[in-house]
């Protein structure tokens, strides 16, 4: 006889909960917009410098956070290609085989690892959680093992095993994270004092000083510092140096009594001013004169002669730019190309600063270092020398060409210039004395600033005078 036993219900199986993905944080507002911008400067070729501060005030993001914001944007912008070489390394995956958004958060964190003070464990969980939220747990942890490598060793001891040997113009240029080729065009540029090509590279990871231009005939330099807080510039009667903040904000600037506007920029406008030309009958021109700082310059020195300036821009907006930062100012706008302006040549002083590389600004667009090609080069150079010789045919005999660029490379400034001298009736002027008081310019007879030894852009001028046809 079988025993009973008690009947036992069977308990309820529990359904299986799914498995849950972890809990990502998203980036903070600061991180956030230095990733949005990076993703702009990759995607669209956008410009850190015009996109992230557009950015900032939309989002209403200020004071420290916006310093932060500021700092990962140019910073990541500046260091992109060494970042990569490092990120590529402890990837042990070439970089451009790395998805462009992955790609971006990578410089972004490696990024604060080794140039910020940020706590390793913030950058790197912040970077890991952004991943995972704009990927899956895969690349998250992608992500993860890349930076935590990156962690272990400071940027020298990167630098150190992954910096070309026995190449000194490769080995400053990945220190300096430059291109090599913009590195060799400064080498160039420098010649006998090459010896400060590190000099010029670190320069260019350094935050430009704000210039302001006080408006001749309407503000002197020592009034505007005053106003503003300023420190009078060492080179331009007009220049003066600010501390920081949003020089659009200043009174002086938006009432259009000063321009924002590079010493070296200053000093080229006003050396077309100091050269020397017979029976000045004030008729100046300015052929590539978008956005329109030198003319303002040029037209309010001219002023206080009675010159007029006529402005030539063939572009659209950088016209309409002209028209408001000369406003009141004796300048008639021309929104025709230089090459064929149709004008008689009876100019007394021709200004041409010519579309180039900008290669003498990168320490105001941290983008562009990575951004130019050496295959931009001899196009520029063709445009340059068609510019030149443009200029040169609309000045009266007797007149004077002042030729100039933000560039050092030598193809856009020395080379441009002798061929003109080749193939043109014009006479090399020292343009030295022109740039008074400002020291260190070589043996001439052109002139390059230097940021470095000037605090400049590296602008370059040279000085032409039209001779009369044979």
């Amino acid at each position: 006889m079988t025993q009973n036993r008690p009947y036992r219900k069977r308990p309820d199986r529990q359904p299986q909960k799914p498995q849950q993905r972890p809990r990502r944080k998203p980036l903070d507002p600061a991180r956030r917009a230095a990733f949005d911008a990076l993703r702009a400067v990759s995607e669209r070729n956008a410009y850190a410098n015009l996109v992230l501060p557009a950015m900032l005030r939309e989002r209403g993001i200020s004071g420290r956070d916006a310093a932060f914001a500021t700092e990962l944007t140019y910073g990541t912008c500046r260091c992109a290609g060494l970042l990569d070489v490092i990120i590529g390394a402890a990837a042990g995956r070439a970089p451009e085989t790395i998805d462009p958004v992955l790609l971006d958060l990578l410089r972004l964190g490696a990024y604060q690892l080794l140039r910020t003070r940020v706590d390793a464990h913030a950058a790197v969980s912040t970077t890991v959680d952004q991943a995972g939220i704009e990927f899956d747990s895969a690349r998250a942890g992608f992500v993860n093992g890349v930076l935590r490598t990156i962690s272990g060793r400071d940027e020298q001891s990167w630098v150190q095993e992954l910096a070309p040997r026995n190449d000194p113009v490769g080995n400053a240029a990945f220190v300096h994270a430059h291109p090599r080729w913009i590195a060799q065009a400064f080498a160039d540029a420098l010649g006998a004092a090459a010896g400060e090509l590190d000099a010029v590279l670190a320069s260019d990871d350094e935050r430009p000083q704000i210039h302001l231009a006080a408006r001749p005939g309407v503000l002197t330099a020592a009034e505007l510092a005053e106003a503003v807080h300023g420190t009078v510039g060492r080179y331009s009667p007009y220049a003066v140096y600010l501390p920081g903040g949003d020089p659009g904000q200043l009174e002086p600037v938006r009432e259009a009594r000063a321009l924002v506007q590079d010493e070296g920029s200053q000093l080229v406008a006003r050396a077309l001013t100091l050269a020397a030309v017979d029976d000045d009958a004030g008729r100046w021109l300015d052929l590539c004169a978008g956005p329109g700082g030198k003319t303002a310059l040029l037209a309010a020195l001219g002023a206080q002669s009675g010159a007029t300036v006529t402005a030539v821009e063939p572009a659209e907006h950088r016209a309409d730019l002209v028209v408001e930062n000369t406003r009141g100012l004796p300048v008639e706008v021309l929104r025709v190309d230089g090459r064929e302006t149709g004008l008689p040549a009876q100019f007394d002083r021709v200004l041409v600063d010519v579309p180039c590389t900008g290669l003498g600004a990168l320490r105001r667009r941290p983008e562009a270092r990575w951004r130019r090609q050496p295959s931009d080069v001899p196009a520029l150079a063709r445009l340059q020398r068609e510019l030149l010789a443009a200029a040169i045919s609309l000045t009266r005999p007797g007149g004077v060409v002042l030729y100039a660029t933000c560039s050092p490379h030598l193809a856009e400034t020395v080379g441009v210039v002798a061929d003109a001298l080749r193939r043109h009736p014009v006479q090399a002027l020292d343009t030295r004395p022109l740039f008074d008081p400002v020291d260190g310019l070589g043996e001439g007879p052109s002139v390059q600033l230097w940021p470095h030894r000037h605090g400049t852009d590296a602008m370059f001028a040279a000085a032409l005078r039209r001779l009369p046809e044979d």
